[in-house]
């Protein structure tokens, strides 16, 4: 075996001895946010820190970097397309952490451990001068991984960078700019339409055991393979693959309301079939992990959206809900169902409200997240900023910051740019979705028949298989033929309305 050839086996082990770690660490985050008693979080904090420093040390060592050089000046690197893309992104990752101190990374994991424990309870009580002392260290540290990584442009797209690849604020601005007074438009019509769908159908008794045995029988019927994954219960719904055969899910059940819980768990089986997806022979490297989140969470709209809210797919689900809930349900009709369950208004929880009002949510947050970067908005000034927008954007103002600025997870994790990669996932799965009735014919005729093995075929050929083979936006080009494209969501969103509304 040649030199170069050595090399890269000898990089491929480490990458893979390193991703172990990682998926240890990712156990313990599953564990905090499931299991972890109450007073285990500063053990717990010390505990994922540590590991977060030995992955970064372990990662940022001068032998990775040696290999790679090794890798990167030999005939190999030219001639075979997986070391192409198992080096390029590998020296992707190197060439930014090997620029922030393992002291920082530390710093930034005991935090988000502390400020997530911090969240739970403000959000519990409605007290943000809880969470508000977390928020400010958090930024604060944000600044500093900020410095060391540098940018081009924007503070922001340092952080960015990490969710979505090679996206920048700039390029994202010019894509939400074209959808925001469209879906402003949009709802405003639909509101003035007078028409309201029945919503208090979804505000009855669900009891929590039958909506959990419904959620998971719809997992298993679109694919997720439940023998080498499971569902749980967090405060907030997540997904997270541990490696080949581990994917968790959580949810959260609410008795007197059914939406939470079952498109919430459609939208975490899409991660779910996401991760059970990516090739396991190439696990640990590039080519065994997604592309971005913003494809990632294409992948959970596409089935909670496109699929999870059609007629067809209720079609098929109806009755298996009616034999769930065959008193809840006794007087109510298909189609009183399907207007429920596709009801527009402006609503104050992101997770709860419907397409056409998320991605508004969306453009709020990920104003916000800017302004705290660049410091025009502070910690302290959030609620009222966030009312603000909440006022403008969508028309009402939060009672309280459990139903305002406390509603997400994701800043107390340090979790600054991930907000876009959700309305980035929206745009993607309707072009997505596009492209494959293209492709396989009438695919409602399959789901109102239980048929999902052919879509899920289609995203594990020309999505999941890949890795990280092409960047977000050259995989659009190379599915749909178009860059990233607001138009197909749009077209989605109108023919909705119409249906439903007649606007």
């Amino acid at each position: 075996m040649s030199q170069s050839k050595q090399a890269y086996q000898q990089l491929l082990e480490s990458l893979r001895e390193i991703a172990l770690l990682g998926s240890v660490a990712s156990m313990l985050n599953w564990d905090e946010r499931t299991q972890l008693p109450e007073k285990g979080t500063e053990h717990r904090s010390r505990q994922a820190s540590l590991l977060a420093k030995m992955v970064h040390e372990q990662f940022t060592s001068s032998r990775i970097g040696e290999l790679l050089a090794a890798v990167e000046s030999s005939s190999q690197m030219q001639s075979d397309g997986d070391v192409q893309v198992n080096v390029r992104e590998t020296r992707r990752s190197y060439d930014r952490a090997v620029k922030l101190p393992s002291s920082l990374v530390e710093e930034i994991t005991r935090t988000e451990i502390l400020g997530q424990a911090a969240w739970v309870e403000a959000r519990r009580k409605s007290e943000y001068p809880i969470f508000e002392p977390w928020l400010t260290k958090m930024l604060g540290l944000k600044q500093k991984e900020i410095d060391c990584v540098g940018y081009r442009e924007s503070r922001y797209d340092a952080l960015l960078d990490t969710f979505e690849p090679n996206e920048t604020a700039a390029g994202l601005r010019k894509v939400f700019d074209s959808l925001r007074e469209p879906l402003i438009d949009l709802v405003a019509k639909i509101v003035q339409s007078g028409r309201k769908a029945p919503l208090e159908i979804l505000e009855r008794k669900y009891p929590a055991a039958a909506q959990q045995a419904m959620a998971r029988q719809a997992a298993e019927k679109v694919g997720f393979d439940f023998t080498a994954g499971r569902l749980d219960v967090s405060v907030h719904p997540f997904c997270t693959g541990l490696g080949p055969g581990d994917t968790r899910m959580t949810t959260r059940y609410d008795e007197n309301y059914f939406g939470d819980a079952f498109f919430g768990v459609l939208h975490e089986t899409g991660h779910g079939l996401y991760d059970q997806g990516l090739p396991a022979e190439h696990y640990g490297t590039p080519l065994g992990d997604s592309v971005s989140l913003g494809i990632h969470e294409s992948q959970s709209r596409l089935w909670e959206n496109f699929v999870g809210r059609s007629r067809a797919f209720w079609r098929y689900f109806f009755p298996v809900a009616k034999q769930h809930f065959p008193q809840t349900l006794a007087d109510v009709s298909d189609e009183q169902w399907y207007f429920a369950i596709n009801d527009v208004r402006p609503s104050l929880i992101r997770t709860e409200s419907d397409e056409a009002t998320y991605n508004l949510h969306i453009l709020l947050r990920f104003e916000l997240e800017q302004a705290m970067l660049d410091g025009s908005v502070t910690p302290k000034d959030l609620p009222a900023a966030w009312n603000q927008k909440m006022r403008q954007y969508l028309g009402i103002t939060p009672p309280d910051d459990a139903r305002g600025c406390l509603q997400d997870i994701h800043w107390s994790g340090g979790g600054f740019g991930y907000f876009p990669t959700y309305t980035l996932g929206n745009l993607y799965a309707a072009q997505f979705f596009e492209e494959a009735r293209k492709d396989l014919g009438d695919l409602n005729d399959m789901f109102s028949r239980g048929e999902f093995g052919p879509l899920l075929g289609w995203l594990r050929k020309n999505i999941h298989y890949h890795g990280k083979r092409y960047t977000a936006r050259e995989l659009a080009v190379r599915i749909t033929g178009q860059d990233l494209n607001p138009a197909p969501l749009l077209r989605h969103l109108r023919s909705k309305a119409a249906e439903l509304y007649g606007v």
